[in-house]
């Protein structure tokens, strides 16, 4: 369903809020307060709750910081919100900072200098805060927990915590039983040595007891918490309303129940004396004090469950299989009406409404309902094609024009499989350059999906190969290449991607996306995704090494009429002709006569290279 993000951005009351802001902090004793996009759970996902960054400063991006000061207030976000940012915040407040090139770190230790810094021990992960203390102290200030969340004091309108409804992910699609999963966990603690561990990221916990939720937008997590011992009962902490008859008795007989607000003595009482694992990347501070605090001894080591909901079974493998051929033909049927359409005649929304529309059909069709998309869709035409995270609302939103090209970023919530996929179309004749760097965005997108490497490969040593082409003109694109993907859980997932940040090893059963890009400013913004999934290749001859490559998993034509073919390699016509052959095979019989007579006109072989 369409949400206007404008109604969701209000900067109009960011002065007074700041001010009130500074005046709880003088009361707490502290110069400054840092602000993040973050909840308990310290994930991507938050409920509107835990929006503080957004009720704060209007900024509604999946990413970002603010640091107000006593004369001052700064907005930390990454190069994918450069304008949005910008769009979003009263400039008069936020002066906008881009978080790579200025770290809140680094601008910490050169504006802050002497200034108690406080902040919410909830809402910042062990790795923040011990660097963050690191660089006060050089700095000759502090950095000061708060018991209390100053902003929560003066939020007065603040939204109620969310109390979605729990339900069972059966073994069918999870692949392999709670308790056989909570047994794995259980052994890789006793080999860390390791008394316990707390999973504070709610998709490990959905995927550990194989439970889904909706607390949160697009993602079918539960907000909790779990406490899993080395021996004994786990403890799995959440709002018992969630819960109906079915879900609190299959949960009862793996864990204890209790209350979130229980954690913090719970974990007191269980780590006195005790060893307790933590992600110091996920867990929050307040975590780590309390076991320190106790008595308890701290392993940091990457969430146990974190690798092995990535490596996907092979009942979600299959389970992804089926979600892709079914979202693939509610995408080829969208592409075959949008391109029926008169010019002038559709919309950003009406686009996206449509798009939905057509998942829901065919998801019923299929005996799979569409549980939520796995995101807002990005509908973008012309120059708001060239905001990689832009979000259609009600000012923005642009009649697709003769001319332009139009992106759409998509994705689905079935109980078998997530999917994401980008196509960027044609709108009548464009121009030449916008041609080619498609074309060149194209080459990355198959270099990437043909690839060929060691085991061992990590994505940031992929990442240059969808990009290499776009290098060669002096062009980029400032986002990552791929991320992971889970199995009816968070379309973003990791350890797994392929970026400049990716030092994950990609190993079999994962899932990536694929989407390189290309942004102009103002002009126009091409993407072209696929996801695809990690898979030992065959024995390459004369090679001495096992190697990985991927299967593509979506299905849904390419526009050829934007493929420059004398920019193209043989190899790459080819793959692209297989690649739109296998999705008129796949797709083709899914659909109805007309839009199966347009598949076929849109994945017509390309010749060779002119």
């Amino acid at each position: 369903m369409f949400q206007d993000f404008d109604e969701m951005s209000d900067s109009s009351q960011s002065a007074s809020r700041v001010e009130r802001l500074r005046a709880a902090l003088a009361e707490a004793g502290v110069d400054g307060f840092v602000v993040p996009r973050a909840d308990e759970h310290q994930g991507e996902y938050i409920p509107p709750s835990a929006a503080r960054l957004g009720w704060l400063t209007g900024f509604t991006g999946s990413a970002g910081t603010a640091l107000v000061l006593p004369q001052s207030a700064v907005l930390f976000t990454d190069g994918r919100y450069t304008v949005q940012v910008r769009a979003q915040i009263d400039g008069t407040v936020f002066t906008p900072e881009n978080l790579v090139e200025t770290p809140l770190a680094s601008y910490l230790g050169d504006k802050a200098k002497g200034l108690r810094i406080g902040f919410d021990p909830w809402l910042h992960t062990l790795a923040e805060v011990k660097a963050l203390t690191k660089t006060m102290e050089e700095a000759g200030g502090a950095l000061v927990p708060l018991q209390h969340n100053p902003v929560d004091r003066i939020w007065q309108d603040r939204p109620v915590a969310p109390k979605g409804r729990v339900a069972l992910q059966p073994v069918a699609y999870a692949g392999v039983e709670a308790g056989e999963k909570l047994e794995m966990i259980r052994e890789g603690l006793r080999k860390a040595k390791a008394d316990g561990v707390v999973l504070t990221d709610p998709s490990s916990v959905a995927w550990v007891f194989n439970i889904r939720g909706s607390d949160v937008p697009h993602t079918p997590l539960p907000l909790s918490f779990a406490l899993i011992p080395a021996a004994g009962q786990a403890v799995l902490f959440i709002d018992g309303d969630k819960l109906d008859r079915e879900a609190r008795a299959a949960l009862s007989a793996l864990a204890a129940i209790e209350a979130p607000e229980r954690l913090e003595p719970a974990l007191a009482a269980f780590a006195e004396g005790k060893t307790v694992m933590l992600d110091p990347a996920l867990t929050a501070d307040r975590l780590g004090r309390i076991v320190a605090g106790a008595g308890g001894r701290i392993v940091e080591k990457e969430d146990p469950a974190r690798l092995p909901r990535a490596r996907k079974n092979a009942v979600e493998i299959e389970g992804s299989r089926r979600a892709h051929l079914r979202d693939g033909a509610a995408i080829t049927s969208f592409l075959a009406w949008l391109d029926r359409q008169p010019a002038g005649s559709v919309t950003e929304i009406d686009a996206a409404e449509r798009l939905e529309a057509i998942r829901g059909r065919f998801g019923e069709a299929d005996g799979m309902p569409l549980r939520d998309l796995s995101f807002d869709t990005i509908s973008a035409a012309g120059p708001n094609a060239a905001l990689p995270h832009y979000r259609v609302n009600r000012a923005s939103n642009r009649t697709l024009g003769e001319g332009e090209i139009f992106l759409v970023d998509s994705g689905a919530q079935y109980q078998d499989g997530t999917t994401d996929i980008t196509r960027t179309v044609a709108l009548g004749v464009v121009p030449d350059e916008v041609r080619q760097k498609f074309t060149l965005v194209l080459k990355g997108m198959i270099a990437i999906s043909t690839a060929r490497f060691p085991k061992g490969t990590r994505g940031m040593d992929l990442d240059p190969l969808a990009r290499i082409a776009l290098w060669r003109v002096g062009c980029d694109f400032a986002h990552g290449t791929g991320h992971g993907v889970g199995a009816f859980l968070a379309v973003h997932e990791g350890p797994q991607s392929i970026s400049r940040r990716g030092v994950a090893v990609l190993e079999p059963g994962m899932i990536v996306s694929n989407e390189p890009g290309y942004y102009r400013e103002g002009a126009f913004g091409i993407r072209i995704e696929n996801l695809l999934l990690t898979q030992d290749a065959a024995p390459i001859e004369g090679g001495d090494l096992p190697m990985h490559g991927f299967e593509t998993l979506t299905f849904a034509p390419i526009d050829r009429r934007l493929v420059v073919r004398s920019l193209m390699t043989a190899d790459e016509i080819d793959w692209l002709n297989a690649y739109h052959a296998e999705v008129a095979k796949q797709i083709g019989p899914r659909l109805d006569a007309e839009d199966r007579h347009w598949l076929e006109l849109a994945t017509r072989p390309l010749a060779d290279p002119a």
